[in-house]
């Protein structure tokens, strides 16, 4: 039996655990958007935090995924369910792309039309939401884009603290040294990451100024 033939066979399983590693993304995805878009605005308006914002979510990348795991695990409420351990280690993990993509678009946003938005009275406020914002979409679109696929390939890791997800198949079978059951893990979450990649892609196209 090849591996297409046990999905076939599980299909309920497999679909029940792509459930668990969809909602862990979309949830870690949703919380570091609405951190890190913040954060990338808020060190494009004080620099002085650029080094500090961006060092942090630098060093939080540098840490192995299993050793973040056990450092959260003391964290009172979070370490009592791994669903919420998980979900608050991939939303870490997602918060660099979205920082840097947020800075990166709201600086290459062309001085001479901030420069026309002022001359027509516009507050800093207005210009972030109808003049920044609006051209900096692509750019922090392609920041979701990153943290999304980050976060459909480090889920899977989320299965050793016990959180499910399509990792549950993969840590099975390299405990039994099944390639099939590590297969059934890793082709669903492959092609969850390529479907997120171009739907993403497709979205920054569209949102990108002509």
């Amino acid at each position: 039996m090849n591996v297409f033939q046990f999905i076939v066979q599980n299909r309920s399983e497999v679909v029940e655990l792509t459930l668990e590693h969809l909602w862990m993304v979309a949830a870690s995805t949703l919380l570091a958007v609405l951190v890190g878009i913040p954060l990338g605005v808020l060190i494009t308006r004080w620099p002085g935090l650029n080094k500090l914002v961006l060092g942090s979510a630098n060093i939080i990348q540098t840490i192995p995924s299993l050793a973040l795991f056990g450092f959260l695990l003391p964290v009172p409420w979070i370490g009592a369910r791994s669903e919420r351990l998980a979900i608050l280690a991939l939303t870490l993990y997602a918060l660099l792309p979205l920082i840097r993509n947020t800075y990166a678009g709201i600086k290459g946003v062309d001085a001479s039309v901030l420069e026309a938005g002022r001359a027509m009275g516009m507050t800093g406020r207005q210009l972030l939401f109808q003049v920044e914002l609006p051209l900096a979409l692509g750019v922090i679109i392609a920041g979701v884009r990153v943290a999304t696929v980050i976060s459909v390939g480090l889920a899977t890791i989320a299965a050793a603290i016990g959180a499910g997800g399509l990792g549950e198949y993969i840590f099975r079978g390299l405990a039994m040294v099944n390639n099939q059951l590590i297969l059934a893990g890793a082709i669903p979450a492959s092609a969850l990451a390529l479907l997120a990649d171009a739907s993403l892609g497709w979205l920054e196209k569209r949102l990108s100024p002509g």
